[in-house]
Formats: C-alpha cells, sequence, structure tokens
C-alpha cells in the first residue's frame, strides 16, 4: 500500500528507526560543529581556522563521493548506518581530549566527513528501499523537517552548553549522540542484503559516478539541485552581518518556510495525483520553484524593514521544496542498484557547493556590503535557473516515455 500520509511514516517501525538515528545524527553533527568552532577560535583567534573547523566534514566529503560512495549500495544499510555512526563517535571523542595539538583537532575531520558521505548515500538509499516511490517524497519531507527542526535547537542548546559544559564537554555530548544514532540504527532497522555486489573501491565509485554523470538530464537536475538552492544559502549565510540583532529571526523565517513548502510539495503533489500526471508536473514546478527561492533576495539590497525581511525570507524559502520534487525527478532516472550511489551523490555535492557559495558571498560582501552581496548572489541564481529551464520544460513533457521504457517496473 503507497505511504501517502505522515501518519502512515509514523506507523513504519523501520522509518521510525531511521528517523530517530537520522536525528540523533544531526543534533550530533550541530553540537560537535558549534563546539569546535568555539574551540579552535578560542586557541587561535582565527575566523578562517574556526570557519574551516566548523565546516570541513562538508568539504570532506567531496573526497567521500570520489573514493568511497560506492559503498552506499555495496554495504548491508544496517550494519553500515550503526559502524560510521560509531567511527564518527569515536572521532568525535578524539578531537574532546585535552590538551590536543591543534593540526590533531583538525585531524579527525577527514574521517568525519568520509563518514558523513557515506552514511548519507546509505541512509537515502534506504530510505527509497523502505518507502512506495511516492512515500520518498513524504519521507525526505519529515527527515528535512526534523533536521531544520534539531539544528535549530542544537544551536540554541548548544551555546548554553558550550558555555556550560566548555567545548571538549559538549563534543562528548555530540560522541554520545553518535553512539545513540548507532544504538538506534542497530535495534530498529532489519537486517537487509546490499542492493549491489562487489567491493566498495574507488575504481567502483568513480565507475559508479561516471555512469551516473554521463546522462544529460542526470547531470541537468544535479546541477538544478545544487547551483541555485545552493546560492541561496550563500545569501543566508550573510544574515548575521546584514542584521546581526535579528538574524536569528531572519533564519527562522527561513526555516518556517522550508518547512512549510516542504510539507505542501510532500503531502499534497503525490496524494492526489495519478503517478503519470505528478511526474509531469514535477518536471514543470522544479524550475519556478528554483526562481521563487532566489525572487525576494533580490529586494534585500533595498534593505526592508523588518517585517518585510522576514516575510521575503518566509516566501523565498518556500522554493526549497524544489529540492524535493528534483530529488524524486533524479530517483525516476536513475537504476535501483545505484540509488543510495546517486543520493550520496547529491548531498555531498550539496553540502560542498553551499559552503562555496557561503565563501563566494562573504567576499561579496567584503567588498561591497552584506545587502548588496545577498542581492547579486539572489540574481546569480536566477541566473542559473533561467539557463536550465529551457531544457527542464523539453524534459518534463517526456519523462513519462523515456522512464516507463528504461525502468517499467517503478510504474
Amino acid at each position: 500500500m503507497p505511504t501517502t500520509t505522515y501518519r502512515q511514516l509514523l506507523r513504519h517501525r523501520e522509518f521510525v528507526a531511521l528517523f530517530a538515528s537520522t536525528t540523533a545524527h544531526t543534533a550530533a553533527q550541530t553540537l560537535a560543529s558549534l563546539a569546535l568552532g568555539v574551540l579552535v577560535y578560542g586557541r587561535s583567534g582565527s575566523p578562517l581556522l574556526s570557519s574551516l573547523a566548523m565546516f570541513g566534514p562538508a568539504l570532506a566529503q567531496l573526497l567521500g563521493a570520489a573514493t568511497v560512495l560506492s559503498g552506499a549500495d555495496r554495504l548491508p544499510p544496517r550494519r553500515a548506518l550503526s559502524a560510521l555512526a560509531a567511527v564518527s563517535a569515536a572521532a568525535t571523542a578524539v578531537q574532546a581530549l585535552p590538551g590536543l595539538p591543534l593540526w590533531a583537532v583538525f585531524a579527525p575531520l577527514l574521517p568525519l566527513g568520509l563518514a558523513g558521505c557515506l552514511a548519507g548515500g546509505v541512509r537515502y538509499g534506504l530510505l527509497d528501499e523502505l518507502l512506495s516511490r511516492d512515500g520518498y517524497l513524504l519521507g525526505r519531507s519529515l527527515l528535512n523537517a526534523s533536521t531544520g527542526v534539531v539544528q535549530i535547537l542544537a544551536f540554541a542548546a548548544g551555546a548554553a552548553l558550550t558555555a556550560a559544559l566548555t567545548p571538549g564537554g559538549t563534543l562528548l555530548l555530540a560522541a554520545a549522540c553518535h553512539l545513540l544514532a548507532a544504538a538506534t540504527a542497530r535495534t530498529g532497522l532489519a537486517r537487509r542484503p546490499a542492493r549491489r555486489t562487489g567491493a566498495a573501491t574507488p575504481a567502483a565509485t568513480w565507475s559508479a559516478t561516471a555512469r551516473l554523470w554521463s546522462d544529460r538530464e542526470r547531470r541537468r537536475v544535479y546541477l538544478a539541485l545544487w547551483v541555485p538552492g545552493g546560492l541561496i544559502v550563500g545569501a543566508e549565510s550573510l544574515f548575521v552581518p546584514y542584521d546581526p540583532a535579528h538574524a536569528g529571526l531572519l533564519l527562522a523565517a527561513s526555516a518556517a518556510g522550508m518547512l512549510t513548502g516542504d510539507a505542501l510539495a510532500a503531502r499534497f503533489l503525490p496524494a492526489r495525483l495519478t503517478a503519470r500526471l505528478t511526474a509531469r508536473l514535477r518536471g514543470r514546478l522544479a524550475m519556478p520553484l528554483c526562481a521563487l527561492l532566489a525572487g525576494p533576495y533580490l529586494a534585500f539590497g533595498l534593505r526592508p524593514p523588518l517585517p518585510a525581511g522576514l516575510a521575503l525570507a518566509a516566501v523565498a524559502a518556500l522554493g526549497y521544496a524544489s529540492g524535493l520534487l528534483l530529488q524524486q525527478q533524479l530517483l525516476d532516472r536513475t537504476p535501483g542498484d545505484l540509488t543510495g550511489h546517486a543520493l550520496g551523490l547529491h548531498t555531498s555535492g550539496m553540502l560542498a557547493f553551499q559552503g562555496l557559495a557561503a565563501t563566494a558571498a562573504g567576499a561579496a560582501a567584503q567588498v561591497t556590503s552584506p545587502a548588496t552581496a545577498m542581492s547579486l548572489t539572489a540574481a546569480a541564481s536566477l541566473a542559473a535557473t533561467a539557463l536550465l529551464w529551457p531544457r527542464d520544460r523539453r524534459a518534463g513533457s517526456r519523462i513519462d516515455r523515456a522512464y516507463t521504457i528504461c525502468h517499467p517496473h517503478r510504474w
């Protein structure tokens, strides 16, 4: 029976276990990121080193995407998720050791990034395996909502915890959250075989990535997933210098808009339409939503009053729902034995591009102003969407025919 409501999702025992494990993983990452940034800045006084400490694992995921990502489909999901969470717990606990040289604090970022890259592919490949075709959007939207809420709460609590427990104590708490994620995956998920056979080697990773990247429409979907939204994350990274006193409100408004957009796209679009009509609409709606994501940020160059700024941030964030629709397009164009690899590549590329976009937006703000840089970043996002849009319109009209021929079992 297709999964079309959140209530049905929460009755799915394995999805609940995956949801709980993912939530604990997000809390661990958020707490560790904040604590490590505070620790490195306190010891070095360098904003650059502090930023690298916080975003180093996301950048290391690029290396993971080039070396270990083939394991997302070649490892049993339960064993992989529990083992990778245990590795993350150990690496985070090492960073909490007192008196550790600064270089040694950075050293665990590499295994953390590699583990995060592989775990993302395993996690979202398993999600597609657990749920029906339309259920993926619903499940991913709920995981996205959990990630947004947990990040907000963990950042808020992390500031107090870092002051009360010291950064080292907060890192140990993050390691405990990783262990909780490992235990939840181990006890709550059923034993399942890997989707593919063979060793998870760098050569296998390159081969699978080349196979995914060889298709023109998949390349377009990946670029649509990474570029327009990544640039807007860069604009959001300027909320603090744009309005230090109200940056939290602006971030909260954006989070509320994102959660609303995800819920509407995942809950109502698949549930109310036939599979073929839904596929056509996804192809047609994804790019307008990308444009909605960027358009309101053009007005930030005029420094609107706070209520208008909050409304603009919330409306723009509705456009993040494009990510769900584009992910479904990616799944529709991906063979089942490459699902984990394809979704892991999406996640790793997305995080890396967000980091690069935030760096570029910060550099633009340095030479202009935060408000101007936000508008310029939004204009770049709209330009990227316009370049992707003509091809997307043609692709949306033929998705059913091409996909039915290649993968009739999914229909």
